[in-house]
């Protein structure tokens, strides 16, 4: 199976780059791209949506075609097989084949390039429903972004470059650095935060995170912030009480506010395959995530992974990392993502491609 997308080092200038130190250079301190007001044409000499994600299936789809370009159960089974590695999922797989091979039966499709747009339907309608941007609500000041996830996701970045598109949208926001945990995380929320001039509440390594969201949440409420973002340590699904720590995190912001969090973002590296699955199980029961994340879509096999969230979870999938630059952090979007994925296959170009 050919990679989702296509490799490129990013061309942000240096004088652009976060301040690092050594501990940072794991993945979760990795920034990955961030965000852009859509919709956007790519700036002269810097890829768009359609060429940051390459293509699914269209290199296996054109040999199995090519190979055997007669419509037939073979063809389907290798087309199953074909959305199974690219980790669809093996049940989401097997109901878009079975619903491919029925109409196929019922002879709905003249030729090969008829069952493919309808292979795009169908992926297009399994994505549709979790389509939904993420909006603020001005009522709610702050509106308040709980962050969570597995350790390496790329969080704090993440929460760096939705810091750049809040700005960018006009809206005063404030960081809270709640990865007390990791002793770079702090410093590079902190350069995030100074980057995009934004204030970030801190407090020092091994703090209890409840204790700094709480103040956080005090210090945006007095200063009438319009967005407060709170960064939360990295821990795996299976570590219990780390994840009931979580759950305190949220019981402390609503003594403030019995409304906020207003959006649990859980944030999803999209090279996890079919473990994100498990992971937004657990983080799920923990603190109801409302909206997900997912990253490092840029270079991965695994990006099918998206089909199975949405028809596992029915989450709304709010952005999607497709670059390191902050503007690469964008809207989700079902039939751009889709049609990012097929086009050649289709023979088409695709609106959205920027």
């Amino acid at each position: 199976m050919v990679s989702w997308f296509r490799r490129k080092k990013p061309d942000t200038p240096a004088d652009n780059a976060v301040p690092t130190s050594p501990e940072d250079a794991r993945p979760e301190a990795t920034p990955e791209a961030g965000a852009a007001l859509e919709p956007a044409p790519a700036p002269a000499g810097r890829l768009g949506w359609m060429q940051r994600i390459g293509k699914l299936l269209n290199t296996d789809v054109a040999e199995l075609i090519g190979r055997n370009p007669i419509l037939d159960d073979d063809l389907l089974d290798e087309l199953e097989t074909a959305l199974i590695t690219a980790d669809v999922g093996v049940t989401a797989s097997s109901e878009i084949v079975d619903d491919l091979r029925k109409r196929m039966k019922a002879r709905e499709f003249a030729d090969a390039n008829a069952l493919l747009a309808a292979l795009r339907a169908d992926l297009v309608a399994l994505l549709k429903p979790v389509a939904k941007p993420l909006v603020i609500d001005a009522s709610a000041r702050p509106f308040v972004v709980l962050t969570v996830g597995v350790n390496g996701v790329g969080k704090t970045t993440t929460i760096g470059k939705l810091a750049r598109r809040f700005k960018d949208e006009g809206r005063s926001l404030m960081l809270a650095a709640g990865d007390t945990f990791r002793a770079a995380a702090v410093a590079q929320l902190q350069a995030w935060g100074e980057r995009n001039g934004v204030a970030v509440i801190a407090q020092g390594q091994d703090a209890d995170p409840a204790s700094v969201a709480f103040d956080a949440l005090q210090a945006a409420k007095s200063r009438g912030i319009d967005v407060l973002i709170a960064d939360t340590a990295g821990r795996l699904h299976t570590q219990q009480g780390l994840m009931a720590e979580l759950g305190k995190i949220r019981r402390v912001l609503g003594k403030l506010d019995p409304a906020a969090p207003h959006e649990v973002l859980m944030v999803i590296d999209g090279t996890t395959g079919q473990n994100a699955l498990s992971q937004l199980r657990q983080f799920n029961a923990a603190v109801q995530v409302t909206g997900l994340v997912v990253t490092k879509l840029d270079g991965t096999a695994k990006g099918g992974v998206v089909f199975a969230l949405a028809r596992e979870f029915g989450i709304p999938i709010r952005f999607a990392g497709i670059g390191e630059r902050p503007e690469d952090l964008r809207v989700f979007d079902a039939e751009a993502f889709v049609d990012a994925l097929l086009p050649e296959a289709l023979g088409s170009s695709p609106a959205g491609a920027a």
